[in-house]
C-alpha cells in the first residue's frame, strides 16, 4: 500500500487542525480547521509518523526532517494531542538506574554544562532579561515585563534568605552573575558564585569589575564539590543547578551544602521537579531528545524527594513553594523574544541549534502548563547547636 495511504489510515480519524505536507506536494487535513501545517521534507520524515511522539518529532524539526509551521503554543498543545500523551507521562526512576551510575563525574559534568551554557553569551542575550536571568521568574502580576519579574525573583530570594549587609552568600551555579551582583548592591552581602561555564564566569566577573564590586563579589569556575570547607557561609543559593546534579548524587549535594553553611544559616534550593513521584523523565521520548539535544546529564525528582534528601542530611525544612505557573509565563517569552530575533540566532548560532532552543522552551512551557513539571523553592537551615535557626515566626516578611 502507498505510505501516504497509510499515513492517511493512521491519522485520518484524528479531528486535529493539523495540515501534513509532503515533499512531492501530498496533503492530507486532519480537521475542518487549519493552525499548524507540518512539512514532511523527505522520506525518512515521515517515519516519524506512524507512531508519533513528542520527543521524536522534535528531533525531525531539529534535524530539519520536518518543519512546523505555526504558533508554537499551538504545535505543542496539538502535538500533545497527535501523540495521545496523557498525565502519566513519565519515565521511573529504576528505568533508569544503569545511566545513573555512571553519568556524574567532575569531567562529565564539566563537558554537560559548558555544552549548554557556552553556546555563546550574544546568543542568550538575544532573549533573556537585560541581567541574563536563566531561570524561572516570578510574576506579581500578568502585566508585568520579564526585566521586571525577574528582579522580583531575585529579590524574592534575598528576602528568603534573610540577607543583610555583611552577610557570605554563595551562589552555586550563579549564570551570568544575577543574583550575585543584586545582592551585593541591593543587600550589602559579600557574594561568590561559583559555576562550570567558562562563558558565564567571563561575562560576569566583567560586569562586577565594571559595577566596582570586585571588593565584595566574585565568580569562580569550579566545581561546588570542590568549594573548601574552612570558613562556612551565611547563607546559600543555588538556583536552577540542582537539576544537573544527578538522583544518585542528591545525598551528597545536600550534604556538601550542609557543611558549607555556618550553623544558623539558611539555605535556599530554587528547581524544576517532576510532578509524579518517581518520575526523573518525560515520557514520550522528550526526557531522550532533552538528553540528546539539550540537558546531557540532566536529571529530574518529586519535591519530596527533594526535601526527604535534604532533611537526610540534617537540613531543616523551612518552606517550600511551588512556582509552575511562573515558569510556564517565563518560558514563553523566552520563546517569544527567541522568534522575534530568530534571523540574528541563526547567524550566531546556526539554525539546528536555533531550533534546538526553539522546540525546547516551547515544549518546557507546555510541559508547565499542563503539569507535567513544577518549579520549587525548598528554603531550610543549619539548626545550631542549641536547635534553633533565624527563621521568624510568620511569612510575611516574603512579601514586603
Amino acid at each position: 500500500m502507498d505510505p501516504f495511504k497509510l499515513l492517511s489510515k493512521s491519522l485520518g480519524a484524528k479531528d486535529l487542525p493539523v495540515r501534513i505536507r509532503l515533499w512531492n506536494g501530498e496533503s492530507l487535513s486532519l480537521g475542518r480547521s487549519e493552525s499548524v501545517l507540518l512539512e514532511v521534507k523527505d522520506p525518512s520524515g515521515l517515519a516519524l509518523l506512524w507512531h508519533p511522539t513528542l520527543g521524536g518529532l522534535a528531533a525531525g524539526y531539529v534535524e530539519s526532517k520536518i518543519d512546523l509551521r505555526g504558533n508554537f503554543r499551538d504545535v505543542l498543545r496539538i502535538g500533545q494531542q497527535l501523540c495521545e500523551v496523557g498525565a502519566n507521562n513519565y519515565r521511573k526512576a529504576h528505568d533508569l538506574v544503569a545511566g545513573l551510575k555512571r553519568r556524574h563525574t567532575r569531567a562529565r559534568d564539566m563537558n554537560d554544562i559548558q555544552y549548554h551554557y557556552d553556546v555563546g553569551n550574544d546568543f542568550y542575550g538575544l532573549w533573556l532579561d537585560a541581567r541574563r536571568v536563566y531561570s524561572c521568574a516570578y510574576f506579581k502580576t500578568a502585566e508585568e515585563t520579564l526585566e521586571q519579574a525577574q528582579e522580583n525573583k531575585l529579590d524574592l530570594i534575598c528576602r528568603k534568605l534573610m540577607l543583610k549587609p555583611g552577610d557570605r552568600l554563595l551562589d552555586i551555579g550563579c549564570g551570568w552573575g544575577g543574583l550575585i551582583l543584586w545582592a551585593a548592591e541591593h543587600y550589602g552581602v559579600d557574594a561568590t558564585g561559583v559555576t562550570l561555564s567558562r562563558e558565564q564566569r567571563d561575562f560576569a566577573s566583567l560586569l562586577i569589575e565594571k559595577r566596582g564590586l570586585s571588593s565584595r563579589c566574585r565568580v569562580n569556575l569550579m566545581d561546588y564539590r570542590d568549594l573548601p570547607e574552612g570558613r562556612p557561609f551565611d547563607r546559600i543559593a543555588s538556583v536552577g543547578m540542582f537539576e544537573h546534579v544527578g538522583v544518585q548524587q542528591l545525598p551528597d549535594y545536600f550534604g556538601k551544602i550542609f557543611r558549607l553553611v555556618k550553623p544558623g544559616g539558611l539555605v535556599l534550593n530554587h528547581g524544576i521537579t517532576h510532578t509524579r513521584p518517581g518520575g526523573t523523565e518525560l515520557g514520550s521520548e522528550i526526557g531522550r531528545f532533552v538528553e540528546k539535544y539539550v540537558f546531557p546529564g540532566g536529571e529530574l525528582t518529586h519535591a519530596a524527594n527533594v526535601v526527604e534528601n535534604a532533611a537526610a542530611q540534617g537540613l531543616e525544612i523551612l518552606d517550600c513553594e511551588n512556582l509552575r505557573p511562573h515558569y510556564a509565563r517565563t518560558l514563553w517569552n523566552w520563546v517569544d523574544r527567541l522568534e522575534s530575533e530568530r534571523k540574528e540566532a541563526i547567524r550566531i548560532v546556526g539554525e539546528r541549534k536555533c531550533r534546538i532552543w526553539e522546540i525546547y522552551m516551547a515544549g518546557s512551557a507546555h510541559a508547565f502548563e499542563a503539569g507535567w513539571l513544577s518549579l520549587f523553592q525548598v528554603l531550610a537551615a543549619r539548626p545550631d547547636s542549641a536547635g534553633t535557626n533565624a527563621y521568624p515566626y510568620r511569612r510575611d516578611y516574603m512579601y514586603q
